[in-house]
């Protein structure tokens, strides 16, 4: 657990706190919070080392790093959300004379976005100064008391679901996962390939390009998708593959006749799994899990996608599929598709050449660039492009 939240730390040190201050311009509370959560967390990630080797030894530091994880978490999210709206407002424009309506957050203008973030940064900075100062409190034993459970940020619950022709630039990472899917050379029945990649690249949106492929729809006999998130409970992912195949909850919650029915569902025959949005990089919850997934015909597979590359390291010992940023040309495609999302549309030079300097500030991250895309659907001038 000590190394996932070194993994996570490092992550949000070397990346996303250096690219908040990057674009933090003029916004002077928001810039104090961010050094200060940049000192707080380089401390507090020096004392993981320590923590990595004498948690599995002590309850109290066990529950301290447990704590720990979710507060960088949840930095982690707030981090996102910043640089993500920072890139939209500087791609818009102070002097902007178009209302825009679709904003991330509700803030209105510069003071009470700056407000509003310095706000969320500090509350999780105080949330990280106060573990640092108290790594002896003895929380409740239970990892995921019902406390810990508020604390939990709620992600949005994925599915299945996409349109072919809403992915642009993966056809080369689709090429490889097909081939993974369809391969029936294999030594085990199951066999496991995580997708790695920052938050907002398109690892879902690959998964679900697969997942709806027709080849690998007559290649399997049971498709399941499962949106696993924050909450790694055995019990409930259980439960929604046995959704995903009778379409209907089960009428009973005792584990031991949840294990049973899953055993007998995907028994003998070649199954697909996906298991969307996995965060939880605990080695013995995931073994339990997968003690219940190997019951399937050779040719099964499970997909995995995730942001730690530590859960693709626990979850699969063979090499995760990295996803890399989309290419400029690809960006460009995209947010072009989204600003315009009509047939003869926009043809100006000029302003594809504004978008093209637009994606080159948006780092090939496909959730950036429809929500640039987004912003500037149905502005048709080179003066409000810039």
């Amino acid at each position: 657990m000590a190394e996932a939240v070194i993994s996570i730390g490092g992550s949000v040190l070397a990346n996303l706190i250096t690219q908040a201050l990057e674009k933090v311009g003029n916004l002077g509370a928001v810039k104090r919070e961010l050094q200060m959560l940049r000192s707080t967390a380089t401390m507090l990630h020096a004392v993981l080392e320590d923590a990595e080797e004498q948690h599995h030894q002590s309850s109290q530091i066990e529950d301290w790093v447990e704590k720990l994880k979710e507060a960088f978490y949840d930095l982690q999210d707030v981090l996102e959300e910043f640089n993500i709206e920072v890139t939209r407002r500087e791609l818009r424009g102070d002097n902007q004379m178009i209302k825009v309506v679709r904003t991330f957050f509700s803030s209105l203008n510069q003071l009470a976005f700056g407000l509003k973030m310095s706000r969320k940064i500090r509350e999780v900075r105080e949330r990280l100064v106060a573990i640092k100062a108290d790594n002896k409190l003895l929380l409740d034993k239970l990892p995921m008391n019902s406390q810990a459970k508020r604390g939990r940020r709620n992600r949005e619950e994925t599915h299945s679901f996409i349109r072919e022709e809403d992915i642009i630039g993966r056809d080369n990472d689709k090429k490889n996962v097909m081939k993974f899917l369809l391969d029936l050379d294999v030594k085990e029945d199951v066999s496991i390939l995580p997708i790695v990649g920052v938050g907002g690249l398109g690892k879902t949106a690959l998964a679900k390009f697969v997942y709806n492929d027709k080849m690998v729809s007559k290649h399997f006999d049971l498709k399941m998708w499962v949106c696993v998130s924050n909450d790694f409970d055995i019990k409930k992912i259980v439960k929604d593959i046995i959704v995903c195949v009778e379409e209907k909850e089960p009428n009973y919650n005792l584990m031991d006749r949840l294990q049973s029915k899953l055993r007998t569902i995907i028994d003998r025959r070649r199954y697909l799994l996906v298991l969307d949005d996995l965060w939880d990089a605990n080695l013995e919850t995931w073994s339990n899990l997968k003690s219940l997934l190997m019951g399937g015909a050779i040719g099964s597979k499970i997909l995995i996608t995730t942001r730690l590359p530590l859960v693709a390291k626990i979850t699969c010992p063979t090499l995760p599929l990295l996803l890399e940023d989309l290419s400029e040309s690809n960006s460009l495609d995209l947010l072009m598709r989204m600003a315009v999302q009509k047939e003869g549309g926009i043809q100006d030079l000029d302003i594809r050449a504004i978008g093209e300097e637009i994606v080159r500030k948006c780092f090939g991250v496909p959730l950036v660039i429809r929500t640039i895309g987004g912003l500037l659907f149905q502005k048709e001038t080179k003066d409000e492009w810039e």
